[in-house]
């Protein structure tokens, strides 16, 4: 959702239009294979990488609005050019660059590691340093997947949050909720070898429900208990259903995802300073064709494309690698263990097949994980036999025996937990 795509780049399976020159798509199938071509690399699973999302608070008053210059004060030469256009916006000094979310929402985006432990490593010491930037100006970072304190306000003043908050507000609050309320947990792993790739892709959906419901993280919203496990997803599926809802998986990845962007409407359109609003209901196909509004249009390019795949809220959304994207965001100091195990669950073709397995009973049971988490019987059974499986996968994943553990208890409390409540 973020203004400039903080997705972290894989760098040997970059092939993006952002990193060449972009060419102007002469036809949908031209389209199409663009799509197919940089969406799904092929490759051994080696690299993973996360992106962390918070919401910010005064630490005297965390319902307090958030002051943006304050946030901009501590921020420094970190802050993001979409809050403030002349900043330098270096890494943080681990790495990992830093943007923000339509209500100031911080992002810290490592860059790929080829081991957990490694990518513990990197997250771990810029958190450490942006903790402490933001403590020496009374500012602290939130611990759930929603704002607990705030109602949604749109602080970045950006062409294209504009446009989205005024195309969300006609469907209902749930758009404005998403941008300017929501924290989530991002992790991106590698798409997989030729072979392979359908299984990690249907692998990476199957498993989301009882992942979500296991690590769900925001049930209170802006003071109010809203009686659900995850507001925060129930926001991401009040926007657009055509993209945010998962669709079908069980085909062929590249296919029929570049169908479905090329049948997706603009959610914006960047027109300088012009407004960013899009024609109501004009697909990608109709611009590349110049069907209705796009006959006034030039043909648009790759880059074009490479923007409007950003306007995707799916649970997980092809980058070239696999970014996958339903988990609520967790305390700073706790987001380690989602990662870990659903590094291990994608770790062997072994145990991706034994994922899908253990959750075909509750394939598709999005809304059910949001409202009840592991309330609901099924959700609570396929999420302790993922936590079974993925705990006893953490060897692979690289980290130390200790961090093993750790995450194990971690885990397996939660579990744990929600069989004593239920």
């Amino acid at each position: 959702m973020t203004e400039a795509s903080t997705m972290h780049d894989f760098p040997e399976k970059s092939g993006s239009a952002s990193n060449q020159t972009a060419r102007v798509l002469a036809d949908r199938a031209a389209g199409e294979a663009y799509v197919a071509s940089v969406c799904f690399k092929h490759g051994p699973p080696r690299l993973i990488g996360v992106e962390l999302e918070f919401t910010v608070h005064h630490a005297d008053d965390p319902a307090r609005p958030l002051d943006p210059d304050v946030l901009a004060t501590a921020l420094g030469a970190h802050t993001p050019r979409t809050l403030r256009p002349d900043s330098p916006a270096t890494p943080l000094p681990a790495g990992s660059p830093v943007s923000l979310e339509p209500g100031c929402q911080v992002e810290i985006s490592s860059p790929p590691q080829a081991t957990l432990r490694d990518l513990d490593a990197v997250v771990s010491a810029d958190l450490r340093h942006l903790r402490t930037l933001l403590a020496r100006h009374g500012l602290e970072l939130g611990e759930t997947g929603i704002d607990a304190h705030r109602a949604p306000r749109r602080v970045l003043r950006t062409p294209r949050y504009a446009a989205m908050e005024r195309r969300f507000a006609a469907i209902g609050p749930g758009g404005l909720t998403m941008m300017c309320s929501t924290a989530g947990l991002q992790v991106c792993v590698d798409a997989g070898e030729a072979d392979q790739l359908a299984f990690r892709w249907a692998a990476a959906h199957a498993m989301g429900p009882p992942l979500l419901a296991l690590f769900a993280n925001s049930r209170v919203h802006a003071g109010r208990d809203t009686g659900f496990a995850s507001a925060r997803w129930l926001a991401v599926h009040d926007t657009e259903a055509v993209r945010s809802r998962t669709e079908r998986v069980a085909g062929e990845p590249a296919a029929e995802w570049a169908a479905r962007l090329m049948d997706t409407p603009l959610l914006v359109l960047p027109r300088g300073d012009r407004p960013w609003d899009a024609p109501e209901g004009l697909t990608f196909a109709d611009w590349i064709d110049g069907r209705g509004a796009a006959a006034l249009l030039p043909k648009p390019t790759s880059a074009d494309l490479d923007y409007h795949l950003t306007t995707m809220f799916t649970p997980v959304r092809p980058q070239g690698y696999l970014e996958i994207r339903y988990l609520d965001a967790q305390p700073p100091s706790a987001w380690l263990p989602p990662v870990a195990l659903v590094s291990a669950l994608l770790a062997r073709p072994a145990t991706v097949d034994k994922v899908l397995d253990l959750c075909a009973p509750v394939a598709g049971r999005w809304t059910t994980a949001a409202r009840c988490g592991l309330q609901d019987p099924g959700l609570a059974a396929a999420a302790a036999a993922l936590a079974d499986l993925g705990c006893a996968e953490l060897g692979e994943t690289g980290l130390a025996a200790e961090s093993i553990t750790e995450i194990s208890e971690s885990v397996q409390g939660r579990v744990s937990r929600s069989r004593s409540e239920a």
